[in-house]
Order: structure tokens, then C-alpha cells, then sequence
């Protein structure tokens, strides 16, 4: 989340979004909303904190 707490990101491995038939369920993660729910698998910490560092660029 930004400072605003704003979701920037999340990774999630809740079974809430079973209906959307994601190929990684229950892994997803939620990008830029709460409602922008893509699959993905579980991350390793590198790949997190990778992705944190090209967003602050």
C-alpha cells in the first residue's frame, strides 16, 4: 500500500475468488485494487522485493 493506502500490490493465497477458476487458486494476487485479482503463483521473497524496487524506480 502507498502512503494514502492506496493497494499498490498484494499476493494472496486466500480461497475467496474460487469462482474465478484461476489456473494458480487459491495464489493470486491483487494489482493496483482489490477487485484486479490475477492468478499467480506463490512468489518467493526475491521476486516480491524485486518488484517493489522497479516500482519505486
Amino acid at each position: 500500500m502507498d502512503a494514502l493506502k492506496n493497494l499498490i500490490f498484494r499476493y494472496d493465497n486466500v480461497d475467496h475468488h474460487k469462482k474465478l477458476n484461476l489456473p494458480s487458486y487459491p495464489h493470486h494476487k491483487h494489482d493496483n485494487s482489490e477487485d484486479n485479482v490475477i492468478s499467480s503463483n506463490a512468489p518467493m521473497l526475491a521476486k516480491v522485493l524485486n518488484e517493489i524496487a522497479r516500482l519505486l524506480g
